[in-house]
């Protein structure tokens, strides 16, 4: 009685939490929305130099321009419950860190979907055409194999000539690694593509092998699939199913978790469907085609058994952790350094002990390993690709040492800092946001090089 009145103490707090800081979010881009207009009520002659965005939000696009004499795009790639341009009014999910360059794209993908459906919808964000789940993909998962269309790809021009730079927080790196499997795969049809499309992939605390986190939310550690009848992800579900039923539009256009394709809406399903929904009968909750069975070890092992680390592309890791060693135990590293929404979380974290009863996760599974963490994600799977088999890596102490760079290999750094430091709001990292952007935008512009107007030799001895 006294383990199932703590577990429901925990439950109300981290769904309290959870709520104020998604209202604070929610309201901060509201905000943000009425100072705008109250601005351009002020000033209509100023009008002009947002015309680029307006079109954005009315849906036009403006791709870039694939000039061999232009630097490939820095592509930012969202995590779980992200966001791109466009969505939440003028709030930017990397903080403004996409006006340090002139060929930045902030792609919108779903919050919640699964890896893959979010590596589908990235490649025909970019390239153009109308998203394909994919035939087999779609019917194992019960929901539609054709998304949105795009008229016109934000870079048409994409292929291995003409490559991209990537960077992702979060679940966000995995899209992409998935992605970039794809393309070597030449999993879309009608298009010849390879593995070169992408030049590098920076990591910014990367959900590269799983997090411990899902269990404490409400996966069931025996199989990384299955939910808690009772846990936050249950109140999350719940909240999702009725928020796609409803289907208000300007509210989906203002922030969407991506599950147009699963046809969830009123329209659609009607009052049996949503009893189907919430009783668990349909709906992606239920195929286990979203966002978290993809993060859980479990999870994680499955995806990472198919993707490579590829000889010519670039790989940069940042780690992020707020713990420290204190008399043997691992403990949150201080109280005002971590997000308040965020520190019993990093507690949490650093406590977790894999269920006696439960088969390991890997082989090879030792709990110490997982301790330090960010909040969010164990700072070892921050790293670089470790299960089923470790990637080759490089721990980066001075960054001299990777001058140059050498593709295939994952430098990695650790810093302190917890899952959100260099997201959302810039002020709260300071200078280290400057410090940590520029320095991810000079990589990609002066140190990644790929001569991309030479024959690519392609090795097929991939880890």
């Amino acid at each position: 009685m006294a383990r199932l009145i703590l577990g429901l103490m925990e439950l109300f707090i981290s769904t309290m939490v959870h709520v104020i800081f998604g209202m604070y979010i929610f309201s901060t881009a509201v905000a943000s929305d009425l100072s705008q207009v109250a601005t351009s009520c002020l000033r209509p002659n100023t009008s002009n130099l947002t015309a680029r965005d307006d079109e954005v939000k009315r849906g036009k696009v403006v791709a870039l321009d694939g000039s061999p004499d232009l630097p490939p795009p820095i592509v930012l790639v969202h995590g779980i419950f992200g966001f791109g341009k466009g969505r939440l009014g003028g709030l930017s999910y990397f903080a403004g860190a996409e006006k340090k360059d002139d060929r930045v794209l902030v792609p919108d993908l779903g919050s919640l979907t699964s890896i893959h459906d979010r590596a589908r919808d990235l490649f025909y964000y970019l390239k153009g055409g109308q998203v394909d789940y994919g035939e087999e993909h779609s019917k194992a998962c019960g929901h539609a194999r054709y998304g949105k269309i795009y008229d016109t790809g934000h870079y048409p021009a994409w292929n291995e000539h003409h490559p991209i730079h990537f960077v992702g927080h979060s679940a966000g790196v995995q899209v992409v690694r998935v992605l970039q499997q794809m393309l070597a795969n030449k999993e879309f049809c009608g298009h010849e593509t390879s593995e070169d499309w992408v030049i590098s992939l920076t990591s910014l605390s990367g959900a590269l092998n799983g997090t411990t986190r899902t269990y404490y939310d409400g996966m069931l550690p025996d199989d990384g699939r299955t939910m808690k009848s009772i846990s936050l992800i249950q109140l999350c579900r719940i909240g999702v199913i009725l928020y796609d039923w409803i289907d208000i539009p300007w509210l989906k256009n203002y922030y969407n978790f991506g599950f147009d394709h699963f046809e969830m809406s009123w329209r659609k399903t009607g009052i049996v469907g949503l009893i189907d929904l919430l009783l668990g009968y349909s709906g992606p909750f239920t195929s286990g085609d979203w966002i978290l069975p993809d993060l859980t070890l479990q999870g994680s092992l499955k995806t990472n058994s198919g993707l490579h680390t590829f000889p010519n592309t670039y790989y940069y890791s940042y780690a992020t952790k707020r713990t420290r060693k204190f008399l043997g135990m691992t403990l949150p590293s201080s109280v005002l350094g971590i997000h308040p929404m965020l520190f019993i979380r990093v507690l949490q974290m650093c406590l977790w002990r894999h269920p006696s009863s439960a088969p390991l996760p890997y082989k090879g599974y030792r709990d110490e390993d997982w301790e330090d963490n960010d909040g969010a994600l164990n700072t070892i799977s921050m790293t670089h690709p470790r299960i089923p088999l470790e990637h080759p890596s490089h721990f980066v102490l001075e960054d001299s040492e990777c001058h140059p760079l050498k593709p295939g290999i994952w430098y990695y750094k650790i810093m302190e800092a917890d899952h959100i430091f260099f997201i959302v709001n810039r002020k709260r990292a300071g200078v280290q946001f400057d410090l940590l952007y520029d320095g991810i935008f000079e990589r990609c512009r002066k140190h990644v090089l790929r001569n991309i107007h030479q024959p690519i030799l392609h090795n097929q001895d991939y880890q």
